[in-house]
């Protein structure tokens, strides 16, 4: 590496120390995005209020709530005597849900016909969709635990099932925690964000201030001052892959299950992909403003196409082929795929070929534009 090279790179660290903003933006953001994102960026739905309208007050019903205090999606908030009380609840959004016991339960649980009212408030309808599934399964449970109770009571001597059974199994993923899907998802997206915003403002910077064209004048050659200009970002998003790896292993319990050369292999080749949308948007923009928007032109998109948020399969088919030009859905698919299943590079092979082609097209014409505006 010659002496030009490491002078550009040892300039371009100097201006990233002296301007606190972007070492906030390097350093503590993508922490910030790390722990929003893992605790609120989710599916599973807990503890949602319930109120009770118990009319029954008997041990049966008593038996039936305690069913419903065991499993963690409801928390009994309310105890009410009128279901006046459980609408005033429910509108003003205290409880999400209502159980109403009849005061008949008792009689009619002996007889084999016992029914209670379950109350969801629809205007949510992802909590609302979790909030049935689980009053449902909740309510076989119990049902089914009564029946073999009774079975047994009785003393007869008969086999309590159902005509099939299902044995489920989850792989990967065995309780199903949001955070394993959506901290991967963290890492691309702050590549991406990063490296983008970072090199674009910082070469739309240098123009600005005047400094560009004193750059230009001096013996360093065109490659010099982009290689110059982009290895600090490299080296800081190695940096920002390996602190998301870190907190998320240790803080969320994400599993690192594939090779970890291979994830920074790839996250590296992700990275180029980021610098070459700057660096071409930096060719663009005139300001900082400018720079900013046209990368968040080109970053939204990509969040809401790549699988980050929601899957792809419920997405229109038109989506579905546009999401083939958004790099950030290989890189997840990598990325997910060697956390989580810890696979090797056969399995992945597509779509790792798929972004370094992207990452190879989108810098060299990012070089390209950029050298031929410096001339």
């Amino acid at each position: 590496m010659n002496s030009r090279l490491i002078s550009i790179i040892r300039k371009e660290f100097i201006q990233i120390g002296r301007d606190m903003r972007t070492l906030v933006m390097i350093l503590v953001i993508p922490i910030m995005q790390l722990f929003l994102l893992g605790y609120s960026a989710t599916s599973d739905v807990r503890n949602i209020p319930l109120a009770v309208l118990d009319q029954s007050r008997s041990p049966e019903s008593r038996s039936l709530l305690d069913s419903y205090r065991a499993a963690d999606y409801f928390v009994i908030a309310f105890t009410v005597d009128s279901e006046a009380e459980i609408e005033t609840l429910i509108e003003g959004g205290e409880a999400r849900a209502a159980v109403i016991i009849p005061p008949d339960y008792a009689e009619r649980l002996a007889d084999g016909n016992a029914q209670v009212a379950f109350i969801l408030d629809g205007s949510d309808p992802t909590s609302a969709s979790t909030a049935l599934s689980a009053a449902q399964l909740i309510s076989q449970s119990h049902a089914t635990a009564l029946l073999t109770e009774r079975v047994a009571r009785t003393g007869m001597n008969l086999k309590v099932q159902p005509p099939v059974q299902v044995h489920t199994t989850v792989w990967y993923n065995p309780d199903m925690v949001s955070a394993y899907f959506t901290i991967p998802g963290v890492i691309g997206m702050i590549l991406y964000a990063i490296a983008a915003i970072l090199t674009a403002t910082s070469v739309v910077r240098e123009r600005e201030r005047g400094t560009i064209e004193q750059l230009i004048v001096t013996p360093i050659r065109p490659w010099e001052l982009i290689v110059g200009k982009l290895m600090p970002y490299v080296i800081l998003g190695f940096f920002n892959t390996i602190e998301v790896l870190a907190f998320g292993h240790w803080w969320f319990g994400v599993p690192i299950r594939g090779d970890l050369g291979l994830i920074l292999l790839s996250s590296g080749i992700f990275l180029v992909t980021g610098l070459g949308i700057g660096l071409f948007s930096s060719t663009i923009a005139n300001t900082q403003q400018e720079a900013m928007l046209t990368v968040w032109m080109t970053l939204l998109p990509s969040i809401f196409l790549s699988g980050f948020f929601f899957p792809l399969e419920a997405m229109p088919v038109f989506l579905q082929w546009l999401s083939y030009l958004m790099p950030l859905r290989y890189f997840l698919v990598i990325i997910r795929s060697l956390l989580l299943k810890g696979v090797g590079l056969a399995t992945i092979q597509t779509e790792f070929l798929l972004m370094s082609l992207f990452a190879v097209g989108i810098m060299t014409a990012a070089a390209l534009r950029f050298r031929k505006r410096l001339d």
